[in-house]
């Protein structure tokens, strides 16, 4: 991890097209700012976690359902076979 000090007022760039300001600073808190092209998606931490689990959540749901309509499936190939 890469750790800099910065000022208010000062920034810094990731890459060529992503800035990050420091706008304010109040007591344990930073205000910043960040100036990236619209393709690039930015969320608080917490907000990205919570997107994550419900994605894999999603995903799993769907690997059920898809396992669910493989067995109705077989039977169905199964009876019809007999």
């Amino acid at each position: 991890m890469l750790v800099l000090t910065r000022k208010k007022g000062q920034a810094l760039m990731i890459g060529h097209d992503i800035e990050l300001s420091i706008i304010d600073i109040q007591g344990d808190q930073v205000r910043i700012g960040i100036n990236a092209p619209k393709n690039i998606t930015i969320h608080r931490k917490e907000i990205y976690e919570e997107i994550r689990k419900e994605n894999l959540s999603a995903i799993a749901g769907k690997n059920t359902d898809i396992q669910v309509l493989n067995e109705k499936f077989k039977k169905k190939a199964d009876s019809a076979s007999s």
